[in-house]
């Protein structure tokens, strides 16, 4: 019997460690692919050839011209590294949330962020008649980022005062709420202002074809905190599995890590939206893909599902780019595409894991 378990310790040890390997790989592969399609710039296969000619101490002759390369470097790089970085957000973010609250129907946008960025973006759009290419900060994101924050700091103020009653579900109760009063302001600002609807309605199916490296560097500092705090409380997560009260009686302060969680998981979310629009699906479906790959252990499935979800949304805009040249597919459109059949058949076939 004891023989018996070591062996299957061993089995999922090594599906383990196969997985996290398996995804890195998948991560290289997307984030290549990523950077050698699109509607314009040098042929495919020379871009790996200017990558490598980029090195210190190689010297190769890809064919790629300084105008090509600008586009690689100037167009697809930005958007690449923004797509891994918001779909790793946007992955471990929904991880994290089903984790602390016990539900695996959890998704990153569940205390108020989506419709606080989307009021705060649609504020943006309809106030902001001037020229603002010169501004040192985009006025949307930042619109779209202080929205975010606000709903969820009222979804929390709300669903924390009903004092000895005070639990997780009335904090999820309250998210709606403030998500259903964000959307009705969103619905009657846009009624007085259709000039901006388009505008609106593109920005919430979620965009990276206006990617640049400042929106990088202006999200990247937020992710950064998120994802350290997040991974650091991994285990504490793997521990809370057990429900409230075990967790307690184990040493663990269930209320101060769960405010913690959900406080990192809301500031990595709102950053990443603030810069995307609401990329639909992605926290849910990375997250449950991965337990069906590597089990139920939140030490193993936080850190995997932030590199998956990064190497999923990148090669979720790829065919966004070129499927509807010289436009483009919004990459809200094209994850749903994919995840909603994908979710579905999790449903059908009863595997929805916890």
């Amino acid at each position: 019997m004891a023989l018996a378990t070591v062996h299957v310790t061993q089995r999922a040890g090594t599906r383990v460690v196969t997985w996290t390997v398996a995804s890195v790989g998948l991560l290289v592969v997307a984030f290549l692919a990523g950077a050698m399609i699109g509607p314009a710039g040098p042929q495919w296969w020379r871009v790996p050839l200017e990558l490598v000619d980029r090195l210190p101490f190689v010297s190769i002759h890809s064919g790629v011209t300084p105008e090509q390369w600008n586009i690689v470097w100037q167009i697809r790089m930005p958007r690449v590294v923004l797509a891994a970085l918001v779909g790793s957000m946007l992955s471990l973010a929904g991880a994290s949330y089903q984790g602390v609250f016990r539900n695996p129907l959890v998704d990153p946008y569940l205390l108020g962020v989506a419709a606080g960025a989307g009021l705060g973006a649609t504020i943006a759009f309809t106030t902001n008649r001037v020229e603002t290419s010169t501004w040192i900060i985009n006025p949307v994101p930042l619109a779209a980022f202080i929205g975010a924050l606000v709903a969820v700091i009222v979804t929390y103020v709300v669903g924390t005062a009903f004092g000895a009653s005070r639990s997780s579900t009335t904090l999820v109760l309250a998210g709606v709420a403030v998500t259903s009063l964000a959307t009705a302001i969103q619905t009657f600002i846009l009624q007085r202002n259709n000039d901006v609807v388009r505008q609106v309605y593109s920005w919430i199916l979620g965009r990276l074809s206006s990617a640049s490296w400042g929106d990088v560097r202006l999200i990247a500092p937020y992710l950064a905190i998120s994802t350290v705090v997040l991974l650091l409380h991994r285990r504490v997560i793997d521990v809370m599995r057990v429900g409230d009260d075990e967790a307690t009686a184990l040493g663990v302060n269930v209320r101060l890590v769960r405010l913690v969680v959900v406080l990192a998981a809301t500031l990595g979310t709102a950053a990443a939206v603030a810069v995307s629009g609401l990329i639909g699906f992605v926290g849910i479906i990375v997250p449950h893909a991965v337990r069906l790959l590597v089990g139920s252990s939140y030490r193993v499935v936080l850190p995997v599902s932030a590199v998956l979800g990064a190497a999923f949304l990148i090669s979720a805009d790829i065919p966004g780019r070129v499927l509807t040249n010289p436009a483009e597919t919004p990459i809200g459109v094209v994850t749903a595409f994919f995840g909603a059949p994908f979710f579905l058949l999790l449903l059908r076939t009863k595997q929805v894991a916890r």
